[in-house]
């Protein structure tokens, strides 16, 4: 029997740090969802799209071939070709990917990649809508939350850990405004599934969330 956990949340609340964890214990194949939504990402603003022109991305989407691939244990996301780990992670692709990721081409184009996956192996899969869209009957539903404050935080700490200059306010408005986007888009909004169990991780940490989760399995 193929058992899929689907984990949605928004920005900042802790969904693909956990759900690495999850998947590494479980012997479970770790899909992170984002990551191909940030490669896509990527590829429109170095073809320089208009990331705000949504007819523009649906007919560029077609140009960029985006696979996971895994190497050594690694998770690595194949951009045309090429591995763009290291690339997808700014502020910048971050915000890009919540403007293109609401178009509709872009969606089907990856959601069939996605579901792909889940039919031949036992995932563990992190997004916005995977409980909702991705993997409506999956066996396991997580909608993971933080306040924007914690989210906001856990991100500048990033930033800084990693030697960036980083505004802990602008931060948090930007995950606000992020957030007022994801809920509010047309196509697949962030909505917690009715059969998800919520879990707050502002009072967690990674292992106490990761182990909760292995517990409900």
């Amino acid at each position: 029997m193929i058992k899929n956990i689907a984990i949605d949340g928004p920005a900042g609340a802790g969904k693909s740090s956990i759900a690495k964890i999850v998947a590494s214990k479980l012997g479970y194949i770790y899909v992170d969802t984002g990551a191909m939504y940030r490669a896509m990402a990527l590829f429109m603003l170095e073809k320089n799209v208009d990331i705000n022109d949504e007819d523009a991305i649906g007919k560029a989407a077609g140009e960029a071939d985006i696979k996971i691939r895994y190497e050594n244990g690694v998770q690595c996301v194949i951009l045309n070709g090429e591995n763009v780990n290291d690339r997808i992670r700014t502020d910048e692709v971050s915000n890009a990917a919540s403007k293109t990721s609401v178009v509709k081409k872009v969606r089907e184009r990856l959601v069939a990649l996605q579901q792909e996956l889940a039919s031949k192996e036992n995932v563990v899969m992190d997004g916005r809508d995977i409980g909702t869209k991705v993997l409506p009957d999956a066996y396991l539903k997580i909608y993971m939350t933080a306040s924007a404050e914690v989210r906001a935080k856990r991100r500048y700490d990033e930033n800084i850990s990693k030697g960036m200059e980083s505004n802990l306010e602008k931060i948090r408005q930007e995950i606000i405004e992020r957030d007022q986007r994801d809920m509010t888009r047309k196509e697949s909004p962030l909505v917690k599934a009715w059969d998800a169990i919520e879990i707050d991780t502002g009072d967690m940490t990674i292992e106490e969330v990761a182990d909760r989760i292995i517990g409900m399995i």
